[in-house]
This record gives C-alpha cells, sequence and structure tokens, in this order.
C-alpha cells in the first residue's frame, strides 16, 4: 500500500473512525444515535485517537468529522443526570477539558469539519481546533442557560475566539449563530456550500500538510504560548522561537529554495 492510499481503523469499540491518506488523518466521531454526544466513553476514544497521532510524524494535519444528523450535541445529559456524586460530574467535566486542552497541544494542526449543529460542549470542540470549516447551514449554540446549567467550561474556549459580548450574548442566551455570523464573529475560519464541505476541508488539510511539519509544529505551539502573554514578553518569547526555526534544515532550506526560484525538498527537522 502506498503513502497516498487511505488506511482506516477505529479507536474504542468505534466511537472514533479514523482514515489516514498521506499526511492527514480524519478523525470521525461515530455515535450517531446521540448526536455523538460527548460521553466519558466518547471523550475517552478521541483523546486516545489523538494521543496516537501525537506520537505519529508522519501525520501532519487532523481533520476532525463526524457521522450522521449532528456534528456533537455536547454532552450526553442522559449520563450526567444518572450521576449522582459530584465527584462524578467533577470527573467527567475533568476529561472533557483535558480533552480540549490535548487538541490544543497535539503538535498537528486540526481541523473541525463542521455541519449541521454544534452545541453546548460540541461548541466548545470546536472552539478548541486550530480551524474550523463549516458548511453554509450549520449551527452553533451554547444553550446550557436554557436548562439550568451555564456553559462555563464551553465558555473558557468561546471567550478565547471571539469578543466578550458576542460570547456573552450566545452565553446567556442560548440562541443558535448560523455559519456566517460565525465566521464573522471568528469562531469558525471557513463557510462553504454544504456539498463541498468535504472537498474544501481536505484541500485545506492537504495545503497545511505539505509544509514543513517542523516548522508548523513549533508555530502552532508558539501561538498559543505567546497569547498568555503580556507584550512585551510575546515579542522576547517570539524572537527565540524564530531564532530556533532558523537554525533548523527547513528553514534554510526553505529560504534557499525561494531564493533559487524552486520548490523546497522538506526533511520535516
Amino acid at each position: 500500500m502506498t503513502s497516498n492510499s487511505p488506511t482506516s481503523h477505529t479507536d474504542a469499540n468505534e466511537f472514533v473512525l479514523r482514515e489516514d491518506q498521506g499526511p492527514v488523518t480524519t478523525l470521525t466521531l461515530n455515535a450517531p444515535q446521540s448526536r455523538n454526544a460527548l460521553s466519558g466513553a466518547m471523550m475517552g476514544a478521541l483523546h486516545t485517537a489523538l494521543d496516537k497521532i501525537a506520537n505519529d510524524e508522519t501525520i501532519r494535519c487532523v481533520i476532525l468529522a463526524a457521522n450522521g444528523p449532528a456534528f456533537c450535541a455536547g454532552h450526553d445529559l442522559k449520563e450526567m443526570n444518572g450521576i449522582s456524586a459530584c465527584d462524578g460530574h467533577a470527573a467527567l467535566f475533568s476529561q472533557c477539558s483535558a480533552l480540549m486542552m490535548r487538541i490544543v497541544t497535539l503538535p498537528q494542526p486540526v481541523i473541525a469539519r463542521v455541519h449541521a449543529v454544534a452545541t453546548a460542549a460540541g461548541c466548545q470542540l470546536v472552539a478548541s481546533c486550530d480551524l474550523a470549516v463549516a458548511g453554509s447551514y450549520a449551527k452553533l449554540a451554547t444553550p446550557g442557560v436554557n436548562i439550568g446549567l451555564f456553559c462555563s467550561t464551553p465558555m473558557v474556549a468561546l471567550s478565547r475566539n471571539v469578543s466578550r459580548k458576542h460570547a456573552m450574548r450566545m452565553l446567556l442566551t442560548g440562541d443558535p449563530i448560523d455559519a456566517q455570523t460565525a465566521w464573522q464573529m471568528g469562531l469558525i475560519s471557513d463557510v462553504v456550500e454544504d456539498d463541498d464541505l468535504i472537498t474544501a476541508t481536505d484541500d485545506l488539510a492537504k495545503r497545511i500538510a505539505s509544509r514543513s511539519g517542523m516548522t508548523v509544529k513549533l508555530g502552532k505551539e508558539a501561538f498559543y504560548r505567546q497569547l498568555e502573554m503580556p507584550l512585551s514578553a510575546a515579542y522576547d518569547y517570539a524572537s527565540g522561537v524564530m531564532t530556533e526555526n532558523m537554525q533548523k534544515h527547513d528553514a534554510r532550506e526553505g529560504i534557499g529554495a525561494f531564493v533559487e526560484k524552486r520548490h523546497p525538498e522538506w526533511r520535516h527537522e
């Protein structure tokens, strides 16, 4: 089998499907009967799949997709309601937070491919990804306030993507927003026709995967770290990252290729 041939395998009882095509991996949430709710089992399966990808240097970009009538309906409310102990709820929310952090800390960029609806922790999942491509009919919401449970953990990711007043409006009303509004707010990066969603997301992932994996890894990590720093400290940190980057083979190769008007030959190091 060549490296460009898709390979498929499943993780944790098929809650998450994985398909590799060259340097791009697609992880697909596969619980359509529950609208891909983030049950403990689903979160565990996705976290495990991401851990495996983090250690796979042949993978340079990840697409997060979903089967069924919704991208993700958020937490599994039946599971949550069936837990009586406070410690049980705490463990579930901690598991969710760890999953979102795994996406942010993953060396490879993660692109959400959003169709239909992404609500509550599902919206959080989208906001936690590095990029998000949505079909034009997609809707996103943080509706916890409607059932007496404020979307406090989704708020963390949401408020790091959009302005405070946009975030608060979503959180306080629970109203869904359409894909175009989400794009204008900065919650998603691209809006395409629903029929073009798979192709557009694949094309974007392939473009990113065609870059130096080393450079992208350095850049993604630096992006999130500098966001938490004061301006002066961020510039000092970023200068150090660029200095480190410049010592790498691929930086020298890329600059040389640009000067010599040829395509670079990446070694991803």
